[in-house]
């Protein structure tokens, strides 16, 4: 007898119309399909492409919404929501969503995802023969990831975490493909497993994968620092008690920066004409 369990996507022949649901078989095994499951015109004896699934009964039954991933491949299943106790349901393209079970999602559950974050998994059944998504493995990664050029060094890329660890986050890069690795040192916070991130490329490996910053560039941070400071003296009313002679221990504690960003974002604002430096204040120009 021809087995049929659920996630086989099989070709069944219509084999009659009960009421609200049709037929379907291979010969051997009957199965049903909704109405609405099947295409608008199929007839008894076509023979239609469906993917199986157990119902909330139990029972086996069929769709012609065939999905994106399958028990023999892997993708990104968008998140529809989180729960608590099961974890994250996910759209793998059918009209049937999954659970990515909770044992397979970090420890922490802030690092969990949210609505509208991207898992990359492939599906597997249950002892139950009930359908679940399964997060690709570092094995699976290594041998599908797409090697990457080594002119993307230093390019901004959109890229959606796989992988948390303590050491660093591993990601893969939408649409590319390409793995990157983000040491903890590098990011300004841990992304959410399956998060959408914007990464910076440091470095190309061998292999073709990539190294990763999620912090922004020298030139980037000086502008975030100026105008910081820059906002906070015209709060101040023009002025502020602080200039490039005070302690780091003052500047650290009142403006959460190292003296040497606090002298580069003044040095910064000075040049453009912003502000000027006189008796222990820094003030805003008044010709600006």
């Amino acid at each position: 007898m021809s087995e049929i369990v659920s996630g086989d996507i099989l070709d069944l022949q219509v084999k009659s119309k009960e009421s609200s649901k049709w037929i379907l078989s291979n010969g051997e095994i009957d199965v049903p399909i909704n109405e609405s499951e099947a295409p608008q015109d199929v007839q008894v004896g076509d023979t239609i492409k469906v993917f199986m699934f157990k119902d909330r009964r139990g029972s086996l039954s069929a769709t012609s919404a065939l999905p994106h991933i399958t028990k023999d491949t892997y993708g990104w299943a968008r998140v529809l929501k989180t729960d608590e106790r099961e974890g994250s349901y996910v759209d793998i393209g059918s009209a049937r969503e999954v659970v990515v079970k909770s044992f397979d999602l970090p420890v922490l559950k802030e690092l969990w995802p949210t609505t509208g974050d991207h898992l990359y998994m492939t599906l597997r059944t249950d002892f139950h023969g009930s359908l679940f998504g399964r997060l690709i493995t570092e094995e699976k990664v290594a041998e599908s990831f797409i090697e990457a050029p080594t002119s993307v060094f230093n390019e901004n890329l959109k890229a959606r975490a796989y992988r948390l660890l303590p050491v660093g986050s591993f990601l893969i890069t939408v649409p590319q493909g390409y793995r990157i690795f983000v040491h903890h040192t590098e990011q300004l916070a841990e992304p959410r497993l399956g998060e959408e991130v914007e990464v910076r490329v440091i470095g190309v490996k061998e292999d073709g994968s990539l190294n990763g910053s999620m912090l922004p560039r020298k030139e980037e941070r000086l502008m975030d620092d100026a105008e910081t400071l820059y906002r906070y003296i015209q709060d101040m009313g023009g002025k502020m008690p602080f200039t490039d002679k005070s302690s780091p221990d003052e500047i650290y504690d009142m403006f959460n920066l190292s003296k040497a960003s606090f002298k580069r974002a003044l040095g910064k604002l000075m040049k453009e004409r912003k502000i000027e430096q006189k008796d222990g204040w820094t003030t805003v120009k008044s010709d600006i």
